[in-house]
């Protein structure tokens, strides 16, 4: 079995009790969880924002404008109806007293003195997927440089890769194209935002003329054009092998605009890396953020993954390499 990354995944803690935050902080940082709070009155806004996010834990004794514990709950399922909800209680290590139309709103109860029972919870809706070492890091070699081939002048950071339950669109420009081998089956998708990218091309760190950085249609090239480079190596290093059957099974997609949402009819996390790409000699150039998400819904074995690697062998034949 190939060795595995422990990938980090943001939640939002929707708790004020001085004495349990310790605990769940901790608790947070021993298990690959980002926490992230937010202000009382301000939590539903947050959620409507394109804030990726993998769980919710929540107190029973939160409140935002006058919503508490399961009120409060019903409302994030009805907005994120993807994102796992873990309440914190009061002394009740369980759904006790909680109404039975309400159970199902949440994904797992505890009390601060059993925080460490959410491990298991966390692995089943979180961290339900293992990723291979050799996979995360070559997405980000592959990905790197194909983002600097398009851009001049730039410095690319990307951040830890992690796991989202939501189904949000970042920006208003993604890509999506189709991955497909013998271990996996699914898709990856560029998302970046509109105006970030206008502003790179008018400052002319782009290929493409500053006087059509307004006209959409070079925007939706350029990405296009990441996403092709970026698919193509994927494909030579982990994707040569491809599955027999002539008929693969398929599932819609659902886009919804309005809601910027996106469905690939799978409640599987998504794996996303964030490239942030800044202008090197204009700091007053607002940083283009695009967002790589993949979704394995129609296929994952990971056991059965391989990559394509040049041998030691291979380079010698070739005259690359020598033996010493």
């Amino acid at each position: 079995m190939t060795d595995q990354t422990k990938i980090v995944s943001k939640v939002l803690v929707l708790d004020t009790n001085t004495s349990c935050l310790e605990a769940i902080k901790g608790f947070c940082d021993s298990n690959g969880l980002v926490g992230l709070k937010v202000q009382p009155g301000n939590v539903m806004a947050v959620l409507r924002s394109n804030l990726d996010l993998g769980a919710i834990l929540l107190s029973e004794m939160y409140a935002d404008n006058g919503d508490c514990g399961i009120q409060l709950a019903r409302k994030i399922h009805t907005l994120r109806s993807e994102l796992p909800i873990f309440l914190r209680r009061e002394g009740i290590d369980g759904l006790d007293g909680i109404d039975e139309l309400d159970r199902p709103l949440i994904s797992a109860a505890y009390t601060v003195e059993s925080i460490t029972k959410l491990r298991a919870v966390m692995d089943e809706f979180i961290f339900s997927r293992s990723y291979p070492n050799a996979l995360l890091r070559g997405i980000t070699e592959i990905s790197i440089p194909a983002l600097e081939s398009q851009f001049k002048s730039i410095n690319v950071d990307v951040e830890a890769p992690y796991l989202v339950r939501d189904r949000l669109i970042f920006g208003e420009i993604f890509t999506l194209i189709p991955l497909e081998s013998s271990w996996c089956r699914g898709y990856m998708m560029l998302q970046t935002e509109e105006a970030s990218l206008i502003q790179l091309v008018e400052n002319g760190r782009t290929f493409v003329d500053p006087a059509d950085a307004h006209e959409f249609r070079h925007l939706n090239g350029l990405l296009g054009e990441i996403t092709n480079l970026i698919w193509g190596a994927i494909k030579n290093r982990y994707l040569s092998s491809v599955r027999g059957e002539t008929y693969l099974s398929q599932v819609p997609i659902i886009v919804n605009n309005s809601h910027r949402y996106i469905s690939f009819g799978s409640e599987n996390p998504q794996l996303c890396f964030k490239y942030i790409i800044s202008d090197r000699d204009d700091a007053t150039v607002r940083p283009l953020v695009i967002q790589q998400k993949f979704i394995f819904n129609l296929s994952w074995s990971p056991e059965d993954f391989s990559e394509n690697v040049t041998s030691a062998d291979e380079l010698v034949s070739s005259g690359e390499l020598e033996f010493f």
